[in-house]
C-alpha cells in the first residue's frame, strides 16, 4: 500500500508528464489561456488515463508479453507480441476519447466548443500514450499500481495546465515586452515552473 501511495505522489510531482518528460505540450500551450477551459481539458485527460491505462495493462499482461498466451495453449507461451503495443494502445485510447467527446458534446456543449479541436486530439496526446508505454516499460506488478500511476500522471498534468492558465490570465494585466507576448512568455514560465517542480526531487519517497 505504501509503495502505491509513493507511486501516486511521485507521478504527480517528481515524474510530472509536463515538467519531467515534456509530454502533451501542444495541448498544454494551446488550451491554457483561461482556467475554466484548462480545468475541463485536465479532467478529460485524467478520465482518459484512468480508463486506458488499466485496459492497456490487461492487454499487455494477457496478450502482449512473452508467456502471456500460455493460458490459451502451452505451445503459445514463447510468442512475443509486444510489437503490436503501439497499435493496440492507440486503438484503446482513440475509442475512449471518442466516447468522451460524445459525452461532453451532449452534456456540456460550451466546454466542447471551448476545447475545439484539442478534445479529439487527446487521442494523440503524447501524455496519454506515454503513460501506457511507461506502464509497459516499468512493468507494474498489478492493476492497483497502474491505477495509482494513471491517477497521479493525470492529476500532475491537470495541475500543470491549470497553473499555467492561472498565470496567463494574470499576464493580461502585465506589461510584457511585445516580442515575448503569447507563446514566448509561456515557454519561459513553463521552464520556471519545471525548475520549481524539480524541488520535489529532493523528497524521499
Amino acid at each position: 500500500m505504501e509503495h502505491t501511495i509513493n507511486l501516486f505522489v511521485k507521478s504527480i510531482f517528481v515524474d510530472n508528464m509536463i515538467f519531467a518528460f515534456f509530454l502533451g505540450m501542444c495541448s498544454y500551450i494551446a488550451v491554457s489561456k483561461n482556467v475554466k477551459t484548462a480545468l475541463g481539458l485536465g479532467i478529460a485527460v485524467i478520465f482518459v488515463l484512468l480508463i486506458t491505462l488499466p485496459v492497456n495493462y490487461l492487454l499487455n499482461a494477457c496478450l502482449l508479453t512473452p508467456g502471456s498466451l500460455a493460458w490459451i495453449s502451452p505451445a503459445l507461451a514463447e510468442i512475443d507480441l509486444r510489437f503490436l503495443s503501439f497499435i493496440l494502445f492507440i486503438a484503446v485510447i482513440a475509442s475512449v476519447v471518442q466516447i468522451l467527446e460524445m459525452v461532453i458534446e451532449k452534456h456540456t456543449p460550451t466546454l466542447y466548443n471551448q476545447l475545439g479541436i484539442f478534445l479529439p486530439l487527446i487521442a494523440v496526446n503524447c501524455a496519454i500514450m506515454g503513460g501506457s508505454l511507461f506502464m509497459q516499460e516499468r512493468e507494474y506488478a498489478n492493476i492497483g499500481e497502474t491505477l495509482a500511476f494513471a491517477a497521479g500522471s493525470g492529476i500532475g498534468w491537470c495541475l500543470a495546465i491549470i497553473g499555467i492558465a492561472a498565470i496567463r490570465e494574470k499576464l493580461h494585466y502585465s506589461n510584457i515586452p511585445e516580442p515575448l507576448r503569447g507563446v514566448g512568455i509561456t515557454f519561459i514560465l513553463t521552464g520556471l515552473m519545471g525548475i520549481a517542480f524539480m524541488s520535489f526531487m529532493g523528497i524521499k519517497l
